[in-house]
């Protein structure tokens, strides 16, 4: 063992502890591992008490130079968490719960994920949701799935528009299945309703949409909607949760199935995670939903109480029955998503969101005035936009992320011909000054 390695044995013991593993060195344990992948050191100091270990970690943070102005969504927004969420969803008996196979030890549980299910369905205008999902990709790909099994058919056209994370997702969902999945590639930021159109035949099962998509254009998906039936499928839109504080919900539009991830729903970014999905559907296919739905009922005294009413999960039922292999989801954070939702109401979510799309707008204004830099005008915006400027996107969100602005989301890697693009978000923690900022920023950015 190197020196400079802090280990609480001595040789005799780790000779032993590798003897017992059948290896015959520390090398021979780790020489799976590629050369140059492999640690020089680890140079791992002593132990620390709990008091030493937070002074070093508070002094570690005192180095940071200060925010970074975050300008990125792309699926994941920074937004306002009132304070009650993280008080209330940090109690024991929820922050410990776990899945509630015993109603009368879980009434507490139970009931908020009951309240969690009308508040999904009163956000989309749908009738049904399930107790959560575990976040918006995969609850995507379990809309077609759903979709799969109502129709009987074996086709899933998709919109180019539609996040590119979850597209992936649905790809693997489905890569074993006797299922074609079918890209409409964009038009000027918006679904090729043309190209669409010469796709949809008997074989379809759903077609996905995105609203807002993921180049920030809002569309209309009524008439769309129509289209699809006529054909015989469903439509499944994703959608963006704050967005529908403004916007027609799916439900409005005519949508099937509405899918959606819930971390804009009082759940702080974390580093990619964990968040919640949601998935709302209209009645005619509840049993056909994934994971487990919560249902009211009364005792045998004729008093409110909770269970798990439908459980087409493989370790309820036969499993060629099963609706999906789903065995938990995100209970915590779904509930964060409830308390989040019933403390800013109906005009708070209202509100939020007319403040996105105001300071978006105010955003979209100022950045066009730079010179070089134009503005996907195809559709009208919620609080995400596209940019194009006279310099590759990442070269340019590279260097503004040296100088602590994150500026958007480049396009070019998921988008052909497109490296010249990026997604801007604006939600309602941006200040008119943090936004002439990035317009500072990105204006001397692409004059050097």
């Amino acid at each position: 063992m190197n020196d400079s390695h802090y280990c609480p044995h001595t040789p005799a013991e780790i000779k032993e502890m590798l003897s017992a593993i059948g290896v015959s060195s520390v090398e021979e344990l780790f020489s799976p591992i590629p050369a140059e992948l492999r640690a020089k050191t680890f140079n791992i100091p002593p132990g620390m008490s709990e008091f030493e270990t937070l002074a070093r970690m508070r002094s570690i943070a005192a180095e940071n130079s200060g925010a970074m102005l975050n300008f990125i969504g792309g699926g994941f927004y920074d937004h306002v968490i009132p304070a009650v969420v993280d008080h209330l969803s940090g109690r024991a008996e929820f922050y410990t719960a776990y899945t509630p196979y015993q109603p009368e030890c879980s009434q507490g549980t139970l009931q908020a994920l009951f309240e969690y299910q009308t508040a999904i369905c009163r956000l989309t205008g749908l009738d049904v949701s399930n107790a959560s999902l575990y976040d918006g990709a995969t609850a995507c790909a379990e809309a077609a799935m759903m979709a799969l099994r109502v129709t009987g058919r074996n086709r899933i056209v998709v919109d180019g528009c539609v996040n590119p994370f979850s597209r992936q997702v649905l790809k693997t969902y489905l890569f074993n299945l006797d299922v074609e999945v079918v890209e409409i590639a964009p038009l000027d930021g918006l679904l090729n309703r043309a190209e669409l159109a010469g796709v949809l035949d008997d074989g379809v099962a759903a077609v996905i949409v995105q609203n807002p998509n993921f180049m920030g254009c809002v569309e209309d998906f009524t008439s769309l909607a129509e289209e699809v039936h006529a054909a015989g499928a469903l439509l499944v839109a994703s959608v963006y949760p704050i967005s529908l504080g403004l916007l027609k919900s799916p439900g409005e539009m005519g949508a099937d199935i509405a899918v959606g991830d819930g971390q804009s729903l009082g759940n702080p970014l974390s580093f990619g995670g964990p968040s919640f999905g949601f998935i709302a559907a209209k009645k005619t296919y509840i049993r056909n939903m994934p994971g487990r739905i919560i249902g009211e009922t009364v005792d045998k005294e004729g008093r409110r109480g909770f269970v798990l009413t439908l459980q087409a999960r493989e370790q309820h039922i036969k499993r060629h029955k099963a609706t999906s292999n789903i065995c938990s989801n995100q209970g915590l954070y779904a509930l964060r998503g409830l308390i989040f939702l019933s403390s800013v109401g109906r005009e708070g979510l209202a509100e939020m969101a007319r403040l996105n799309r105001d300071k978006a707008e105010y955003a979209k204004e100022r950045l066009a005035g730079i010179p070089g830099v134009t503005v996907l005008q195809s559709a009208p915006t919620f609080n995400e936009f596209t940019l194009f400027l006279p310099k590759p996107a990442e070269e340019v969100v590279a260097g503004l992320l040296r100088n602590g602005v994150a500026a958007g989301v480049p396009l070019g890697g998921y988008y052909q011909d497109s490296a010249n693009a990026m997604v801007v978000t604006v939600t309602e923690k941006r200040t008119r000054k943090e936004i002439d900022q990035l317009v500072k920023e990105l204006e001397a950015a692409l004059c050097n």
